[in-house]
C-alpha cells in the first residue's frame, strides 16, 4: 500500500488525477474553508458527493437512534451481507470537527462495508462550533459503548470491533481508543485512522505543514480555523483527549493502520503517531499513499486512488478479522 499504480505516481510526483482536480478547483475560484462561514463550509463538504462516484446497493442500510449523554445519536448501519455475523466497524467522518455528516460520507461507508464485509455503523457526532470539545468525543465514546453493547442486534461480532475515522473523525477515532482502553472497554481489535489530525497545527513546524500546507486542498490556514472552531478554549489545545498525538500513556492500545496522503499538510503527525505507538509497543501498520492529498478517499469517481485504497483496506479487515 505504499505506492500508487494507476497513473505510475512515484513519490514526490502529485498523481495525475490529484493534480488535474487541483487545477479544475484553481479555476473554479474554491477558497479556502478559513475564508469561509461555517455554513458556507458546510455547504461547501455537502456538495463534494458529486465526486465520489455512483452508490452502490447493499442488502441492509437503516438509520437508528443509539442514546448519548447529551441526547439520541443518528447512526447509519450498512450491512453487507444478510445471515452472518461480521466485524463491527465503527465510523466517525472527517471534516475538520466543523462539516461532514453521515450523508456526505454515505458512499464511501457503502463501499467500504462490501470491501471489507463488515457491519460498519457511520456515527452521526455533535459539530463545533455549536458543541465544541470535548462534545464530539463524548458522543464517540457513547456510541462506540453502546454499538458494541449492541452489535448482536445488528448481527456484528463484538468481539471483532474496529474503531476507525478519516481527518477529523481520525482524531475522534484515536481518543475515543485511548479513552477506551484506559476506562475498561470494550475491548477493541484495530483502529483505522485515515489522515487523522492529533493535534493543533498553529506554531507547528512539521515539514509536511511547510512543504503542504498552500496548494493542495487542505490548507494551513484552514487546519487552524477548524481546530479554532474545536477548542472553545485555548487550553484544552494541550489535553490528549483533543490531541492524541500528545497522550504520554500509549501501551497497551489496539494495533493500527494509519493512511497518510503524501502531499497532506497532515502526513508527518500521523507518522509521529505511528512512531509512537510502536515504540509503546504496539503493532502498527504505517501507509503513505504516494501522490495523494487530504481527503482522498471520499472522492472514489474522480481518483482512482480511492477505491484502490478502499479494496486494500477491505483485504486488511478481512485478513485481520476473518
Amino acid at each position: 500500500m505504499d505506492e500508487t499504480v494507476a497513473g505510475m505516481t512515484w513519490p514526490g510526483q502529485l498523481h495525475p488525477e490529484a493534480r488535474a482536480l487541483l487545477a479544475q478547483f484553481d479555476a473554479a475560484g474554491v477558497q479556502p474553508y478559513d475564508r469561509l462561514s461555517v455554513l458556507e463550509a458546510r455547504a461547501v463538504v455537502a456538495g463534494s458527493t458529486r465526486l465520489q462516484g455512483p452508490r452502490i446497493e447493499l442488502p441492509s442500510v437503516r438509520d437508528l437512534l443509539v442514546p448519548g449523554r447529551s441526547g439520541r445519536l443518528p447512526v447509519r448501519v450498512y450491512r453487507p451481507e444478510p445471515g452472518q455475523e461480521l466485524p463491527l466497524v465503527v465510523y466517525f467522518h472527517g471534516g475538520g470537527f466543523v462539516t461532514g455528516s453521515v450523508a456526505v460520507a454515505d458512499r464511501p461507508c457503502r463501499l467500504l462495508a462490501r470491501s471489507a464485509r463488515c457491519v460498519v455503523a457511520s456515527v452521526e457526532y455533535r459539530l463545533a462550533p455549536e458543541s465544541p470539545f470535548p462534545a464530539p468525543l463524548e458522543d464517540a465514546l457513547d456510541s462506540v459503548r453502546w454499538l458494541a453493547g449492541h452489535a448482536a442486534e445488528l448481527g456484528a461480532d463484538p468481539g471483532r470491533l474496529v474503531v476507525a475515522g478519516d481527518s477529523a473523525g481520525g482524531n475522534l477515532a484515536a481518543a475515543a481508543v485511548q479513552q477506551l482502553v484506559a476506562g475498561g472497554g470494550p475491548p477493541i481489535a484495530h483502529q483505522l485512522l485515515l489522515y487523522p489530525t492529533l493535534a493543533p497545527t498553529r506554531g507547528s513546524a512539521s515539514a509536511s505543514l511547510v512543504e503542504n500546507g498552500e496548494g493542495y486542498l487542505l490548507t494551513r490556514g484552514s487546519l487552524d480555523w477548524f481546530w479554532d472552531h474545536y477548542l472553545a478554549d485555548p487550553a484544552d489545545a494541550s489535553d490528549p483527549r483533543a490531541a492524541p498525538l500528545l497522550a504520554t500513556e500509549l501501551g497497551g492500545l489496539p494495533a493500527a493502520t494509519i493512511v497518510v496522503p503524501e502531499f497532506d499538510p497532515l502526513r508527518d503527525e500521523g507518522e509521529a503517531y505511528g512512531d509512537r505507538l510502536r515504540a509503546a509497543g504496539v503493532e502498527v501498520e504505517v501507509v503513505r499513499v504516494h501522490g495523494a492529498v487530504h481527503g482522498f478517499w471520499w472522492m472514489a469517481g474522480v481518483l482512482a486512488q480511492a477505491g484502490e485504497l478502499t479494496e486494500r483496506l477491505g483485504a486488511r479487515l478481512r485478513d485481520l478479522l476473518g
